[in-house]
């Protein structure tokens, strides 16, 4: 319904010119007859009738047709006004119970409620959010920050719930905040601790963070110049807003309200109190007419009937009481609360106070006045060749003169320019002479003429007759001349009027007066005096509505009349001229800023009719020869009307007001609106039953169209209304109407719907968990319609039933509205890939449904948490199917289905109810094969691979081995770390997949360790025994790869601790450990070997040189020098470097050379000792004397430890060394040249 007072319809107002008619028409006129006859007659003539008879019939057809609209129409009409007149008989009621309270306070102790979050908001947050991931902005965060702010942009503000959320007109910011909040620790619970920082310090610095990305670049301090009545609708309000606020809730026009305001004499508070004192009189004739005329209402027992008669009055002696209870000095309650002021909402909290009057000197005018002076008509007394001039001046200003003029010509032209403050000026212009007389002081007068301009009078030049001297001969003495006053622009009329006032002229009397704009919204209506600057007496024109009215009886003076009414103020205007009047309410409508606009009333007065879509005109009006209209609103008497119909219709708009102010009230009323609705039901006995029937329907009306409402309110309500009709009195009220039951019962059926609905819909009705604790009440209040009566509760299988039956269809809409969002539709012919790819996608929605459910509603459903879980696994039953076909339809031998199992598993095994239960044991079931037969391929192309590889084994170093020992223990690793990431739940098939895993290992290990032992083997024997042998670098990386497999082995064949090892399996793993001892130390045994050959085939050499063969007297002769010495010392730094750059474990390295030292040692102790009974040749002494001592020194330079170096097998090659030197020395003098084992003992102090 289009509301009266909009203006809505395209053509604005009308044109005052065009008269209105109301379309009225008598019902059952003779037009209607004579359509319906000639309707039946065409009827019976249509059989013989000329093919032109249809044309008329679809002719009559659409007369009858437009006949029934404009019919409708009427009554359309009819019904909005009969409405509009309910509304206003409302309003009054109202009006009293604001004016003079005496029964009810606005509540202080009420929840304060967030502003609402919009959509445009809401996108806005959307774009701060985005430049914050986006780095866009200045705010510094870590990357733990980022990723909870990513996840709640994803998880959260993306969401279509919000956006539902916001939508409904339920959402704050918040609850924005909240579930931020509520995101962030749950992720900093999980977070490691960090010294020095407490984890409370994390949250409120995330929280700061999270605050500065949602306000963004907003200056806080930057707030509208005058807010809008629901920015402070949650403030205790004062009366003169509280009547705004009505005044909108019932569409009720300001024009109304004041003229209501002035009739029912709200300002007047004896006159208050009488009328209480009357309508309660009225109350009690009520109830003693219906225990006279026993016209009582249907009650459930007739015992009933005297109780309701003793109800009634006992209800009026209250209020008597609490009237009674007033001071009767003040008069009543002094309800005038005043608001704080703030920059924020000054301006309107403005209204009523009278503080901010405008003072006099507030008016401050400013005009320029141009003053022409053309010529002077009948100058007759003055000899043509005499000199004039005239003189020009403002009152209180300064004088200006003309040229002078011969006065047979006097002409001028002159123009003389003025300011002023007065609105009234008082110009005077003369005519002077100059005097020829000697003794003459001053010239001659001949003539003056005195104005009082206005804004609005001619700026033409006109003439004007001049005031002379006596005995002059001038008697037709004029003068031309143009006075142009300019109006300045806080000026927006000006004119005479009559007027009178009951603050202001209070006397009926022509005044000046300037309608003056003070500022931006101050207007002010100002009488003027003569020659005065401040205005005389005014008027601010806020509050005012200006309108026509007709000629008042009594009034002398004016022709059309208007006036300006206020609350307790009402001011009558008259001009003489009819255009006057209509520029005068034109200006002072703009200047009131009122919502009516006066249209003037036409010369016939007839209202103008603009078709069909005319707004229904007011009950009420303006004029004062129209007020029947008011009459009969504030002369009903309430008791008269039947309260609490129209108490419903009152709620029912205030709550539709509340839910579309900018606050998210969820259903509750303001705190005004709770004080006004409580003094209406006590004054006017509208029983609490009725109206919290009537508030239970309203708030279930809104909870059907999807928007959010406090089921604390529902409850409350239905808990009053129960105990009620079971007789429990919560008000006092022992009267149960038959009414009242059967609406409670209609109420309790639609509530149980509503309630099973919401929780079937849980995730939807209460998204995110919001509004917070909303769905445990709703769980709450459900179980308390379920009770049959007040006292008895409700068995804990019905309620469980019931929430099992809601869960149960929820699992099945939460998953259809998931396929839904997902896109994923049924396609037998899609790709396999596609499939798995789908049931990826749609698992990790799943789990975020799940996630959410717990994170958000499971506290809600903590009474039943069993009931909680089946819902999961129904849910998960129907992802269940879907899965199981896409598997199906993936090849034997595809692996890519693991990833699917890894995401479900890793959410189901950390789930204390869904860990091991339906899904999760089928899921297990599913996969088990695909594990094992994975294993065993992986175990035969493991060893296929250990085949091959060794077979084609180059043996370059490849990081900590060979190529097929790396490519093995890589295998091995990622085969054992994948199925460790499975986290397989059940711990026996875990167990048995482990010790699988680390026996196939083993078995592998000891393949290789063999086939790297063989290799080496084979490379051994190649291997020639001369100096000239250097160890190869692939017998440096067959070490490398046992000493890898040794570390490996450790990590890949042994089980995790805290498992049962048994005998068996600790002997396995030991064999794989001798297995690689045995076939280091047989490796290191046959390199030193090879390295013990080649010092054995340098000593063969040197015993050539033996004393008493028969090699040595031929060699005798000769001079060896010292090759072969250097040679085999080359021999073994090389072999020493080598060794000790590519083996890669030292400690190896150490003990090959402590036994390659020692071998030499003890082969060369042994040559020396066969030769004991022998004196060593001097080639032979002077060799084993560079060879050990370079030998010491190099082992020595490598790390070998002096208890190994200084051996008993050195001690003996010293003490033989030293003493075959001495005897050397005696016998053959410097035949040593320099080399002595002292020489050794020196270097190596």
């Amino acid at each position: 319904m289009l509301d009266p007072s909009s203006s809505e319809d395209t053509g604005g107002e009308s044109d005052p010119e065009v008269t209105r008619e109301a379309p009225r028409k008598p019902p059952g006129s003779s037009v209607g007859k004579r359509g319906n006859n000639s309707s039946r007659a065409g009827g019976r003539q249509r059989q013989s009738a000329a093919p032109g008879a249809a044309a008329g019939k679809a002719a009559k057809d659409n007369n009858a047709t437009g006949e029934e609209e404009e019919k409708k129409e009427r009554e359309r009409i009819q019904k909005e006004e009969e409405e509009r007149k309910i509304k206003l008989q409302i309003y009054v009621f109202v009006l009293r119970c604001i004016a003079y309270p005496f029964n009810a306070k606005q509540p202080t102790d009420m929840a304060r409620r967030q502003q609402k979050v919009n959509k445009q908001q809401l996108q806005a947050v959307k774009e701060r959010f985005l430049a914050f991931l986006s780095g866009e902005t200045q705010i510094v965060a870590d990357e733990a920050f980022c990723n909870a702010v990513r996840s709640y942009y994803e998880g959260f503000l993306k969401s279509e719930r919000v956006s539902r959320m916001v939508q409904s007109g339920s959402c704050s910011a918040n609850d924005f905040r909240d579930v931020f909040k509520k995101n962030i620790e749950r992720r900093v619970r999980s977070l490691p601790e960090i010294d020095g920082l407490s984890k409370e310090t994390v949250l409120s610095s995330w929280i700061a963070k999270y605050d500065a990305i949602y306000r963004g670049d907003e200056d806080m301090r930057r707030q509208p110049q005058r807010a809008h009545l629901s920015a402070v609708s949650e403030l205790i309000l004062s009366k003169e807003q509280l009547y705004e606020m009505f005044q909108q809730i019932l569409s009720i026009r300001k024009f109304e309200h004041q003229l209501l305001y002035n009739a029912c004499q709200l300002d007047n508070v004896d006159e208050q109190a009488a009328q209480i004192r009357r309508e309660l009189d009225g109350r009690l004739q009520l109830a003693e007419k219906i225990s006279r005329e026993r016209r009582y209402p249907k009650f459930v027992s007739a015992d009933m009937e005297a109780l309701y008669v003793e109800e009634l009055r006992s209800s009026v002696n209250l209020l008597m009481a609490n009237l009674e209870s007033l001071p009767v000095s003040k008069g009543g309650p002094d309800f005038k609360q005043k608001l704080k002021r703030s920059s924020m909402n000054n301006s309107f909290l403005d209204m009523g106070d009278e503080g901010d009057i405008l003072s006099k000197s507030d008016v401050v005018l400013s005009f320029t006045l141009e003053i022409v002076i053309v010529e002077v008509q009948g100058l007759k007394s003055v000899a043509p060749n005499r000199i004039v001039y005239c003189t020009m001046e403002v009152e209180g200003g300064e004088k200006l003169q003309t040229d002078q003029a011969e006065a047979s010509r006097p002409q001028w032209g002159t123009q003389g320019d003025f300011t002023t403050t007065h609105p009234l000026p008082s110009v005077k212009v003369k005519l002077f002479t100059e005097s020829t007389g000697v003794l003459a002081l001053e010239d001659k007068e001949l003539g003056r003429v005195v104005l009082n301009p206005t804004t609005n009078g001619p700026k033409q030049a006109e003439l004007h007759r001049m005031v002379v001297p006596k005995n002059s001969q001038d008697n037709e003495l004029k003068i031309k001349l143009a006075v142009r006053m300019d109006k300045p622009p806080n000026m927006k009329h000006s004119g005479y009027l009559y007027a009178l006032g009951q603050r202001v002229w209070k006397r009926w009397k022509k005044r000046y007066f300037v309608l003056v704009q003070v500022s931006q919204y101050t207007f002010a209506m100002c009488s003027y005096r003569e020659k005065k600057a401040e205005p005389q007496e005014l008027m601010q024109l806020e509050g005012y509505t200006v309108d026509y009215c007709d000629p008042q009886p009594g009034l002398q003076g004016g022709r059309v009349f208007f006036n300006a009414v206020k609350e307790g103020d009402l001011v009558m205007f008259a001009c003489d001229d009819e255009q006057d009047r209509v520029l005068w309410v034109q200006a002072m409508y703009r200047a009131t800023g009122q919502s009516y606009k006066p249209v003037p009333p036409p010369q016939n007065k007839t209202t103008n009719c603009r078709g069909g879509n005319q707004k229904p005109a007011s009950p009420i009006s303006l004029d004062p020869s129209q007020r029947q209209g008011v009459e009969e609103l504030i002369s009903a008497a309430p008791s008269r009307f039947d309260h609490a119909a129209l108490f419903t219709i009152l709620q029912k708009h205030t709550l539709q007001h509340r839910m579309n102010d900018s606050f998210s009230c969820l259903g509750w009323f303001s705190p005004g609106q709770v004080f006004v609705l409580d003094e209406y039901c006590a004054r006017y006995g509208v029983r609490g039953c009725h109206r919290h029937l009537s508030y239970l329907k309203d708030l279930m009306d809104y909870s059907e169209n999807n928007a959010l409402v406090d089921p604390t309110l529902l409850h409350y309500s239905y808990a009053f209304c129960a105990s009620h009709v079971h007789g429990n009195k919560p008000d006092g009220m022992g009267t149960v109407t038959v009414e009242e039951k059967e609406q409670f019962e209609g109420i309790r059926s639609r509530l149980m719907a509503l309630l099973e609905n919401q929780i079937t819909h849980f995730r939807y009705c209460f998204p995110f968990g919001r509004p917070d604790g909303a769905l445990k009440a709703t769980l709450s209040l459900q179980e308390r319609v379920l009770m049959k009566d007040i006292t008895t509760p409700v068995p804990p299988e019905e309620m469980k039933k019931l929430v099992q039956k809601c869960l149960e269809k929820a699992a099945q809409i939460n998953y259809s509205q998931l396929i839904e969002y997902a896109q994923i539709k049924a396609d037998a012919q899609a790709a396999p890939e596609k499939k798995l790819e789908d049931m990826m996608r749609l698992g990790e929605l799943c789990i975020e449904v799940l996630q959410q459910n717990e994170e958000h509603h499971s506290e809600a459903f903590s009474w039943w948490p069993e009931v909680m879980a089946e819902h999961a696994e129904t849910f998960l039953s129907l992802y269940r199917a879907d899965m199981d076909a896409a598997l199906q339809v993936q090849p034997v031998d595809s692996w890519d289905s693991f990833p699917l199992f890894q995401l479900l598993n890793n959410f189901l095994r950390t789930d204390l109810h869904l860990c091991n239960g339906t899904f999760h044991k089928h899921l297990q079931d599913l996969f088990v094969p695909l594990v094992v037969r994975y294993i065993d391929l992986m175990e035969s192309s493991i060893a296929q691979s250990i085949h091959r590889g060794f077979e084609q084994e180059t043996w370059h170093s490849v990081n900590n081995g060979s190529a097929t020992s790396e490519d093995l223990f890589w295998k091995l690793d990622a085969l054992q770390m994948f199925v460790l990431d499975l986290h397989w739940p059940e711990p026996e098939f875990a167990k048995h997949l482990e010790q699988r895993l680390k026996l196939m290992a083993s078995d592998m290990m000891e393949a290789c360790v063999k086939r790297t032992k063989s290799a080496f083997d084979a490379k051994m024997q190649k291997a020639n025994k001369s100096t000239d042998f250097r160890v190869s670098l692939s017998v440096c990386t067959m070490f490398n790869v046992l000493m890898d497999a040794k570390k490996q082995c450790s990590k890949l064949c042994v089980l995790d601790t805290g498992q049962e090892i048994d005998k068996q399996w600790q002997q396995y793993h030991s064999k794989i450990d001798v297995l690689i001892d045995e076939a280091f130390k047989e490796m290191i045994s046959s390199l030193v070997s090879k390295f013990a050959a080649v010092l054995d085939g340098v000593l063969a050499k040197l015993s050539r040189y033996d004393e008493g063969t028969f090699f040595s007297s031929i060699l005798s002769f000769t001079k060896p020098g010292m090759d072969l010495a250097d040679t085999y010392i080359t021999f073994v730094r090389q072999n020493q470097d080598i060794l000790r750059d590519r083996v890669n474990d030292e400690l190896y390295t150490e003990k090959v050379f402590d036994q390659w030292y020692s071998g030499s040692m003890k082969s060369v102790c042994v040559w020396l000792t066969d030769r004991m009974d022998l004196q060593l040749h001097m080639y032979q002494l002077k060799t084993l004397i560079k060879i050990v001592k370079k030998t010491y020194r190099d082992f020595r330079l490598q790390g070998v430890l002096d208890g190994t170096l200084n051996n008993k097998s050195y001690e003996t090659i010293y003490n033989r060394l030293t003493v075959e030197e001495a005897t050397a020395a005696v016998k053959a003098g410097d035949g040593l040249q320099g080399i002595s084992m002292r020489d050794s003992d020196e270097d190596d102090d």
